[in-house]
């Protein structure tokens, strides 16, 4: 199978870090395990929960109409949260992945398979990372604490779920997405249906890139009988990607349109641009979609942060507004 990117100068690095990353250059050696366990030398997944998060909370701003000096500490806590959830879902991934990342190319030079690190210390890792979190959700209010211990389900299924499904990025993107609720809840203090309809945009959103990033792995799951969106839809990939974008741009269209209408025209076309340009962007991505080029998989997969941006950027102005 192709390799995924360059493999960075260091030894013991991971096969698809981004090069040059600073975990691999200035880590201390002994921290550099655990801050691979966590994804730090692959920041794309922080981003793409994180990015969610920061939808959730714009829109609640929009639709109450009382942003205030607590909603810098939600998007801030969010982020912060982002970083160490991803770092302990990505922890507990390696944990029940480990027989099988060390049968794929891209994957066996990941801390546990390559024997950088042994599965008790990378559980207790995920511990550590888990409670920080905690620390951070704590401060939120009632109704966002529990949807973030809520939140613990669809992220211990996921790593299971390629081994049951086809539809394995179905459970990443109820994960991965969960910010755009609990953002929301955090500033408004209920959960409502706009929140719901972005919820369930960013779902779409994740099955379009995951399904391009699972393209890279689809020989190797093959052999081993791991199933993936990439595997099930083949040939009819771009098909599947154009119907998921398509949706993730109806459902975030009607979110907006729903804490929007009732604020100025130019809010609600500055919103309705966020969600419209992300959608261009994501056409953009499936025109130079080849699913034999690993590569150019990876490259597309990382756009998506640019791609999660452009609704923050407008939903921002249209709140400003």
């Amino acid at each position: 199978m192709t390799g995924t990117g360059q493999r960075p100068e260091t030894s013991d690095a991971v096969f698809d870090a981004v090069p040059d990353n600073w975990v691999d250059r200035y880590a201390p050696p002994r921290a550099r395990p655990f801050l691979r366990l966590s994804r730090a030398d692959r920041p794309i997944g922080t981003w793409l929960l994180l990015l969610p998060c920061w939808w959730g909370l714009l829109l609640a701003m929009m639709a109450t109409g009382r942003p205030g000096w607590g909603d810098l500490w939600i998007a801030a806590g969010c982020a912060v949260g982002a970083f160490l959830m991803r770092g302990a879902g990505c922890t507990w991934n390696d944990i029940t992945d480990r027989d099988i990342d060390g049968q794929v190319e891209r994957t066996r030079s990941r801390p546990i398979p390559s024997g950088q690190i042994g599965v008790r210390m990378a559980l207790g890792w995920m511990l550590v990372q888990s409670f920080l979190a905690l620390l951070i959700l704590l401060t939120f209010n009632s109704t966002a604490i529990l949807l973030g211990f809520a939140a613990i389900l669809p992220v211990a299924i996921y790593p299971f779920a390629k081994r049951f499904t086809w539809w394995p990025q179905v459970f990443l993107g109820l994960a991965f997405n969960w910010g755009a609720l609990l953002a929301w809840t955090a500033h408004a203090g209920t959960l409502n249906w706009p929140a719901v309809a972005l919820y369930l945009s960013g779902i779409m959103w994740t099955l379009f890139y995951d399904t391009i990033y699972a393209h890279q792995d689809s020989e190797d799951d093959a052999l081993i009988g791991v199933k993936s969106t990439a595997r099930l839809f083949g040939e009819k990939t771009p098909a599947w990607l154009r119907r998921f974008l398509v949706m993730a741009v109806v459902l975030m269209t009607a979110a907006v349109m729903s804490v929007a209408l009732s604020r100025s025209v130019l809010s609600l076309v500055l919103g309705l641009c966020g969600a419209w340009v992300m959608g261009w962007h994501l056409a953009l991505q499936l025109v130079r979609f080849d699913a034999d080029d690993n590569p150019k998989l990876l490259k597309l997969f990382r756009s998506n942060r640019t791609a999660g941006l452009i609704p923050v950027l407008f939903f921002a102005g249209a709140l400003l507004v």
